[in-house]
């Protein structure tokens, strides 16, 4: 499905309507006309694309999920041609109320941090207090993308979406984690991994730690 994403993307279709024929999706794609429909149709239902269908044709837009996709794709290739790019933000640790531990136990993002991330993190977050100095890096973070993690309803409320950067702690591997509409501070920084981070490092509160961010 990503070589139909990536056509779809060069016809301009992540950034307007275009109107698509499944005859020239199969000639861009070199597949058969039925394999072309059935691949937009598969596209639509992973909720990549939005289609409508009209007595004029198809009509098709690539959803944010589609270009998180594509986004994914982009980094993979930059990392094999460019190498990996990073930035490293110093924080100070602190204490939070406990709400970290609350949303990462979520079912509905813990299932996306172990399929997205590669790990089942361990119930809490290590929370940092970024110092003006390094703000701008802090603030860089949100201007980029980063690994979407998609919001979930439950019977008595709806969780937003969050989105996840790996990072790494003086060696051990983590990743940043981000609500994408949120109440907090733009100063935090939150920082879940496989392991306690706080024994695995042997720091607390106060102490100041820099983290390597996976861009």
């Amino acid at each position: 499905m990503l070589e139909v994403l990536k056509s779809l993307a060069l016809m301009n279709a992540s950034r307007k309507v275009v109107k698509v024929s499944s005859k020239e999706l199969a000639e861009r794609i070199g597949q058969s006309l039925q394999t072309a429909a059935r691949k937009l149709k598969e596209l639509e239902e992973e909720g990549l694309i939005d289609r409508t269908l009209t007595r004029d044709g198809q009509f098709v837009v690539i959803t944010e999920k589609g270009k998180q996709v594509l986004y994914r794709e982009y980094m993979d290739y930059r990392k094999i041609f460019e190498g990996e790019e990073s930035i490293k933000i110093r924080g100070e640790v602190f204490s939070g109320v406990g709400e970290g531990r609350y949303y990462v136990s979520l079912e509905g993002y813990r299932e996306q941090f172990k399929k997205k991330l590669g790990f089942d993190p361990y119930p809490g977050t290590l929370n940092l207090r970024i110092p003006k100095e390094e703000m701008y890096f802090r603030r860089r973070l949100d201007e980029e993308n980063g690994i979407l993690i998609e919001g979930f309803k439950t019977e008595d409320r709806t969780f937003g979406e969050v989105k996840a950067f790996r990072c790494r702690i003086d060696g051990v591997e983590g990743a940043v984690v981000i609500p994408k509409r949120t109440h907090y501070p733009s100063e935090i920084l939150e920082v879940i991994a496989p392991t306690r981070l706080r024994d695995k490092l042997g720091i607390r509160d106060g102490d100041m730690v820099e983290v390597e961010v996976l861009l």
